[in-house]
């Protein structure tokens, strides 16, 4: 387990342990001093996965979009775990229709308290079908911000748009940006969206999942030491990192 030493921000705020764990292709766990926030959980039909939705127990899912590679098990985790869900309105109404209790609806710009902090709904250039084939609105990407003032930006699929530079702007530490290709951006796409980003680390991820979305990630990781003036952080399925 790594620390990261983050320069980019100071609070008088107490800070909390944050950890993220990669569970592969967009699943990740972020754990905020025990609050458990899980993103995409996209796990038991997943080739890269090591651990299966009955592993997993978070207080929260965050949903990006509703693709099955994104929608995964998050019915059934949210039902054992009695977990709240956050996502589109659509996507929403259609997991309340398939019995998850609790779900919270957010749309671009809009915010959630939450007992770590806060979350924030932002764009994500993306479709959003559902697994059904129904309309499941538009894609998010969210940026999550601790009681001390951290903030981690998670990208969800998008492909690369100017406007990330306004979500640079709030001050990102950790921004986790798909780097597959096909469909997301590519390893180019992601270095000019880090470049307008500005974080103070990247965390890959939709990449290796399947040969169509093969990256070799050292090259990647390379050109943002090049390219960049931002610390690319390259996490094995399973490896858990401290923020």
């Amino acid at each position: 387990m790594n620390l990261l030493p983050m320069a980019k921000w100071f609070t008088c705020e107490k800070a909390m342990k944050i950890q993220i764990t990669w569970l592969g292709h967009s699943a990740f766990l972020f754990d905020f001093d025990g609050y458990r926030v899980l993103t995409d959980p996209f796990l038991s039909d997943n080739p890269a996965a090591l651990i299966t939705e009955s592993e997993v127990c978070p207080d929260v899912i965050l949903l990006s979009h509703g693709h099955g590679d994104h929608v995964g098990d998050t019915i059934k985790i949210a039902r054992r775990c009695h977990a709240e869900v956050i996502s589109n309105t659509e996507i929403c109404k259609w997991l309340s229709a398939n019995g998850v209790e609790k779900t919270l609806p957010l749309y671009h710009s809009g915010t959630r308290q939450l007992p770590f902090g806060s979350m924030k709904a932002v764009n994500a250039v993306h479709g959003s079908a559902l697994p059904d084939a129904g309309y499941g609105g538009v894609a998010l990407g969210f940026v999550l911000t601790a009681k001390d003032g951290r903030k981690i930006y998670f990208a969800g699929d998008t492909g690369l748009f100017g406007d990330m530079a306004l979500i640079g702007e709030e001050g990102i530490d950790a921004a986790i940006l798909p780097v597959g290709d096909i469909y997301t951006m590519g390893p180019s796409e992601s270095i000019r969206a880090v470049n307008l980003i500005k974080p103070g680390i990247v965390i890959p991820m939709h990449y290796n999942t399947w040969d169509r979305i093969a990256v070799d990630i050292q090259s990647w990781e390379k050109a943002v030491k090049e390219k960049t003036a931002v610390q690319p952080i390259v996490l094995q399925v399973g490896q858990p990192v401290l923020l």
